[in-house]
């Protein structure tokens, strides 16, 4: 089975892996867009799996724009104040940490990822301890320093990420092994494009 390393993967496959990961960006990140569609957000799944096939650091702050964006609008566009939202709090900059983890755990496997079982559960492996790392960031901040909590406590702390963490990560575990299911597939049913014949000397 020949497969293209994620370093050789040509533009038009980085593009169109792009356009896929911003659509499902959009379609589940509007929250009224996830309702109707039956969709949880794909955001933490979105930047692994781009950390992993699409690598470039400005992609990475490309996405983290069009993150805030589809906010700003689904927020604005229900005729709310951005910054009053309830969700918009000084914690909302450590979204940037929490999702640099997931992109740049991401990054940090794509020279080992492959369309084998071994390789493809550690992918998951790493998936796994990148979503709970990044949800704890993201929730930890905005329970601790969002200010919508009169008394916080490492009680209430920890149940709410009791509540909320396993169904975070365990969506975003779901995208992700979706994601390498379609990549095992394309590996074994479309043939690797042949190399380039050596130059003549």
């Amino acid at each position: 089975m020949n497969e293209t390393p994620l370093n050789q993967m040509s533009m038009p496959v980085k593009i169109s892996m792009f356009a896929v990961a911003l659509t499902l960006m959009i379609a589940t990140r509007f929250h009224h867009f996830g309702s109707a569609l039956h969709l949880p957000d794909a955001s933490m799944a979105v930047f692994f799996l781009g950390g992993l096939y699409l690598r470039r650091h400005a992609v990475f702050a490309g996405l983290l724009v069009i993150a805030v964006a589809i906010d700003y609008i689904a927020i604005t566009g229900r005729g709310l104040s951005f910054f009053q939202h309830y969700c918009v709090t000084p914690s909302y900059a450590f979204l940037l940490v929490a999702y640099a983890v997931l992109w740049y755990a991401g990054r940090m496997y794509a020279p080992r990822m492959a369309a084998r079982g071994r390789a493809v559960a550690a992918g998951l492996g790493v998936a796994l301890v990148a979503a709970s790392v990044s949800f704890l960031v993201s929730n930890g901040a905005f329970y601790w320093f969002g200010g919508r909590y009169a008394d916080p406590n490492w009680a209430e702390y920890v149940s709410r990420v009791w509540q909320w963490g396993p169904l975070f990560v365990r969506t975003t575990i779901a995208y992700i092994a979706v994601a390498f299911l379609v990549h095992a597939l394309i590996v074994r049913f479309l043939p690797a494009p042949a190399a380039a014949p050596a130059a003549k000397v």
